[in-house]
């Protein structure tokens, strides 16, 4: 990963920039396109980012850094000024770094604690071939995924955003290695907006993540099994978008579907392998009948439903109205406590890998950061659909907008 972390996006849209390395002096993020006039305090970012450091399986690290943002530009008395908003967050273990990641001068090899042999499935060897790195520390800090932090921080103000026009995001756990909850109400095709919530609730509950207390509990001893082994282990996380209005996203242009978008954004996330909306691959299995949604007359004038959402709120790579609900497979992190073998790219000898300070499972984590990237998403289409200069005229464009949604469905209805 380059030096900064640049979202999509036209001019006008929400789009933000990461800077900072693992073990550097701090995390920084750049936040572009926010409305003026929407409420914004540190809480409300420092709320996510301790969301993000929790969970089952976390590493030494999480021990040691208590992240809070530090707002810089952008925001006066509360509010958002329409420029970028600035955002610093320190980290802590950088008085323990500061000479192997000094900006100066280089201290000898063991100071500056060299990397010279890359792990199998991280980015270090790849990197450090582009980069002509010889150190791949170079790589490993910025290819760490302690970079999500800084996105979960940018999440935080797409959040802030989209609370203003009712829409939510809720994640959590559907498994950790072999182990697959089955939440409360899983099996039905379609969930009311207070069922979503309370499935997010019971996961906030669970150290895993988990909205399924039993499964919740064989995760741990997954996770700890895996610890005890000196091994990492992968799960899958869910994502879903309540109260998301129908029409962000565009079927006429490739690049601004909002699934492809979501997807990006998704695969985007260190360690993330495979990506899902609504039925995901499992609707490769089925019969046409058996996956698509049928789109019923509404019991409210001006109205459709659908009794199922197995396009996970997205038809065309445009949102339907339904709940959008983004599915994302993690793979066991790549620092093993007993390391695999790699090559020692000084000498060309069979080693074992470098090891670093890892996580064991990150699974729950990863749920907080896809909640952040989905967020960014949802704010850029909202944005792009009803972009004004304030929060105030954004608000009359989508009013203006869900009205006319209202009057699309004009038909009398039959008396019964």
């Amino acid at each position: 990963m380059g030096p900064l972390l640049h979202w999509r996006g036209t001019l006008g849209t929400f789009r933000f920039s990461t800077a900072g390395e693992s073990h550097g002096e701090a995390l920084v993020a750049v936040v572009e396109g926010v409305p003026a006039g929407l409420p914004l305090k540190a809480r409300h970012i420092d709320l996510q980012l301790a969301r993000r450091q929790r969970g089952y399986g976390r590493g030494a690290r999480m021990t040691i850094e208590k992240d809070r943002a530090h707002i810089l530009s952008g925001v006066r008395f509360g509010l958002t000024i329409g420029s970028p908003v600035a955002i610093v967050i320190r980290n802590r273990d950088w008085r323990n770094w500061k000479r192997a990641m000094s900006r100066e001068r280089a201290p000898d090899e063991a100071e500056a604690r060299a990397v010279f042999v890359p792990r199998p499935g991280h980015a270090d060897l790849a990197g450090s071939l582009k980069y002509d790195f010889a150190d791949m520390r170079n790589v490993l800090e910025r290819a760490s995924a302690r970079e999500t932090a800084a996105r979960v921080a940018a999440g935080a103000i797409a959040r802030r955003l989209l609370d203003e026009f009712g829409i939510g995001i809720i994640g959590y756990v559907l498994s950790i290695g072999p182990v697959r909850a089955r939440p409360p109400n899983s099996r039905r095709a379609s969930l009311p907006k207070r069922e979503w919530e309370e499935m997010a609730t019971l996961a906030e509950e669970s150290e895993a993540g988990c909205p399924d207390r039993e499964a919740g509990a064989r995760m741990a001893k997954v996770i700890e099994e895996a610890r005890k082994n000196g091994e990492t282990v992968g799960g899958v996380f869910r994502v879903v978008a309540l109260g998301v209005p129908p029409g962000l996203g565009s079927y006429a242009h490739w690049d601004r579907r909002l699934d492809g978008r979501l997807a990006q954004a998704f695969m985007s996330i260190p360690a993330v392998k495979g990506v899902e909306i609504g039925l995901g691959f499992k609707a490769a299995e089925l019969l046409g009948s058996q996956v698509h949604d049928e789109i019923l007359p509404g019991p409210e004038r001006n109205a459709v439903v659908r009794p199922t959402n197995r396009a996970g709120g997205l038809e065309g790579g445009v949102t339907n109205g339904e709940p959008v609900v983004v599915s994302a497979a993690m793979k066991p992190l790549s620092t093993l406590m007993r390391p695999m073998l790699s090559t020692d790219l000084r000498t060309g000898a069979l080693v074992k890998a470098h090891s670093e300070r890892s996580d064991v499972c990150a699974v729950p984590a990863a749920a907080v950061v896809g909640e952040a990237v989905a967020a960014i998403v949802f704010a850029d289409a909202m944005l792009e659909k009803f972009g004004a200069d304030t929060l105030k005229e954004m608000r009359r464009n989508f009013d203006s907008y869900m009205e006319q949604v209202r009057s699309h469905f004009a038909w009398p209805r039959q008396s019964t």
